[in-house]
């Protein structure tokens, strides 16, 4: 059983729906007792990091999500659900996260820009460039770009190099170890768009947004 857990955000019917369109079916839930049971989890999420975390909290679900984990029991990750699993955040101050990630949630720079030549640079270095022919990178980051893969992830089984991912978001993680990093994606900075450790797999893009190869990596999740 694939159980999507309900915390009171995010857009949990359309993760439901691209499950089952892959075969596999999957229940919104925020019974602790269900997920105790679930043989995967899916943690997803759109919003405030804070508020996701107050919203796991009143619904007990954290220590389950924990015990879920313990078990290697397999778990996803969908953008917040990504935030969430590091030390702490600074989206609207300094919030402790769940942990269980060494690293930290950051803001992209305001004042980053990309130039026609396909760099991006900070305001500094723009103003030295002639002709101006640039534009700043617009936050959130909102659309669709490349994942570079930096290693190989059976969830990413049968993807072509370099595929492009929906993404929504304005903060992105840094993890403390490298060899967790399992893509990453060039946007003002290289972030890291996807970690891979152990049975634990979490994106910052939205694999149930993606269409054809975001549908892959559900379907690869849910084979495995």
């Amino acid at each position: 059983m694939i159980a999507i857990i309900d915390y009171g955000m995010g857009n949990l019917r359309s993760v439901e729906k691209a499950f089952e369109k892959v075969g596999f079916g999957a229940v919104v839930t925020d019974k602790p007792e269900i997920i105790d049971k679930a043989d995967k989890i899916v943690l997803p999420g759109v919003g405030a990091f804070k508020d996701a975390k107050i919203g796991l909290e009143e619904r007990n679900l954290i220590e389950p999500i924990i015990n879920h984990l313990n078990k290697h029991k397999l778990f996803l990750g969908i953008c917040l659900g990504l935030q969430l699993l590091f030390t702490r955040s600074n989206e609207g101050g300094k919030h402790e996260g769940l942990n269980i990630v060494a690293g930290e949630v950051v803001r992209f720079k305001s004042n980053q820009f990309h130039h026609a030549d396909g760099q991006d640079r900070t305001t500094e270095s723009f103003t030295k460039l002639s002709g101006g022919n640039g534009h700043r990178l617009k936050i959130p980051h909102m659309g669709w770009n490349k994942i570079q893969l930096k290693k190989e992830v059976p969830i990413l089984k049968g993807l072509p190099g370099n595929p492009y991912m929906y993404f929504v978001h304005s903060y992105y993680v840094v993890p403390d170890r490298d060899d967790i990093i399992a893509t990453e994606t060039e946007y003002g900075t290289t972030f890291v768009s996807m970690i891979s450790i152990d049975n634990i797999f979490a994106m910052q893009f939205h694999p149930e947004k993606s269409q054809r190869y975001g549908l892959m990596i559900l379907k690869n999740f849910g084979e495995l």
